[in-house]
């Protein structure tokens, strides 16, 4: 593992800002607003953490340039948050070095009987209010002191769903690309004339929606040719997290990311790292044959810097999105940059967080001490320890599955966690997972019949300060 990741730390200035890394932290949903949309002491503290950790650029959680309700969503709809929005770039200010944008959305209407107002359900005065709601909420983000704005055109919304294949219009703004292309090249139209040349606008896209009959990259590139076109600075590069295959769910309304499209936007453990990496990879090589240099950010499960520094050194992308990664420990930029890899809490991709935003419950991480509202935070130096006898690591595997048991380690604040490593057939050890405090056992339901595995445990602290491996244990399934 590299010590430094020496792209990844570069600077790269976008417009008027000059990002001091490659790192971003992708718009997340937080659930942590009031009903009322304003900024609270919640928000506050989960963005000025992320700005504490050092990422080159934050996008704040989608605000809704409209007055739709929404539940527990920013907003930007009104001259009256922008005292609050204010504040808190200021506090992010203080905080980090690095640049902040807000993320601003339009939705359509959807309720719990399952109906969802749809693009062709929109008259055209009210796509006119969609593209002056935009350029009004822009204006806002300029006068709230943030560095620049970010469309939000991807997953189920209003833009993206313009932008669909299955966009079922049947005048200006449905049908063929160009025309699916018409309100969200008005929108980013309308936002660069009220804040001017200077002042960084950026789009997030689906790269791929990941449905039956949606788009793939092969149009994706064309789309962000066009947005680049029309003014925008960079293109964010997400993918799915369509309503079309959410399942459906009695007396709750549509949840976009239930489906397969869901999976593919927020990909879990049972996927490759850089699982969404192609699409990011094809749409810049396609911006930089046309003579394109805004930068794309690639995201989808990168989660190491050796990854990380590849991506951007073969020319796949310019910027590194990492949303669960910096959920996990907000400290990955400032710790590897430090070259204390080892020492950053890695996410296992259980994708808990994910199913909180689906049950419409606080966002917070599944490695996070219990009842926790944002990660820990210390800057500890000494190590944890297991009892004088170790670990004392057994594996199981009677049950058709391996299962490992071992003794609870000691520190001087506190145990966080436990990460879990394998090896198979004498091949090298990987980290396949980790488990919370005080969690002592741990299932491999991936094993098979046939094969020997070596197995390994460390634990970890608030800090990041691990223990030394526990001792070695052979298994097979029986």
């Amino acid at each position: 593992m590299s010590v430094v990741s020496k792209t990844v730390f570069s600077e790269l200035k976008i417009n008027s800002m000059t990002l001091p890394n490659r790192i971003v932290v992708p718009a997340m949903v937080t659930r942590l607003s009031g009903e009322d949309g304003f900024v609270n002491d919640d928000i506050t503290n989960r963005y000025v953490r992320f700005a504490k950790g050092g990422a080159g650029l934050v996008v704040l959680e989608a605000m809704a340039v409209h007055h739709s309700k929404s539940g527990p969503l920013l907003r930007i709809c009104d001259d009256e948050f922008v005292p609050g929005l204010r504040g808190l770039r200021d506090q992010m200010r203080d905080a980090g070095p690095g640049c902040v944008v807000p993320q601003i959305i339009h939705f359509l209407k959807i309720s719990r009987s399952g109906w969802r107002q749809k693009v062709e359900d929109l008259s055209i005065s009210d796509i006119d209010a969609i593209v002056d709601a935009y350029a009004a909420a822009a204006v806002r983000t300029v006068a709230a002191g943030y560095d620049g704005v970010e469309l939000h055109m991807a997953h189920a919304y209003t833009l993206s769903s313009f932008l669909s294949r299955l966009n079922k219009r049947r005048d200006d703004y449905g049908g063929s690309l160009n025309r699916r292309l018409h309100l969200p090249v008005r929108v980013i139209q309308s936002v660069r004339r009220e804040v001017g040349d200077e002042y960084p606008i950026g789009v997030r896209f689906d790269g791929e929606e990941c449905i039956k009959g949606g788009y793939t990259v092969e149009e994706a590139r064309l789309i962000a040719l066009r947005l680049v076109q029309s003014g925008v600075d960079y293109v964010s590069v997400s993918a799915g997290g369509k309503f079309e295959d959410a399942q459906p769910r009695e007396g709750e309304p549509p949840y976009p990311y239930t489906g397969y499209s869901g999976d593919r936007c927020m990909p879990g453990k049972t996927y490759p790292n850089g699982a969404n990496l192609y699409i990011a990879a094809g749409i810049k090589e396609f911006l930089r044959e046309q003579g394109h240099s805004a930068p794309v950010i690639a995201t989808g499960k990168i989660n190491t810097p050796d990854l990380a520094e590849s991506i951007l050194t073969d020319g796949n992308a310019d910027l590194i999105g990492m949303a669960r990664p910096i959920l996990c420990d907000p400290d990955w930029p400032r710790k590897v940059e430090a070259g204390n890899w080892e020492k950053v809490i890695r996410c296992c991709y259980a994708n808990v967080c994910k199913a909180k935003d689906e049950r419409f419950q606080t966002v917070t991480c599944f490695l996070w001490p219990r009842s926790s509202t944002q990660a820990p935070e210390s800057d500890d130096v000494v190590e944890p320890t297991w009892p004088e006898t170790g670990a004392a690591l057994t594996a199981d595997g009677t049950k058709g599955r391996i299962s490992l048991k071992w003794e609870p380690a000691t520190d001087n604040e506190a145990v966080y966690g436990y990460d879990i490593w394998r090896a198979i057939e004498g091949g090298e050890f990987e980290r396949i997972d980790a488990v919370p405090a005080p969690v002592t056992a741990y299932h491999d339901t991936t094993a098979i019949k046939g094969l020997r595995y070596m197995y390994r445990v460390r634990g970890y602290d608030l800090a990041g300060n691990r223990t030394q491996a526990s001792g070695e244990v052979a298994a097979e399934i029986s």
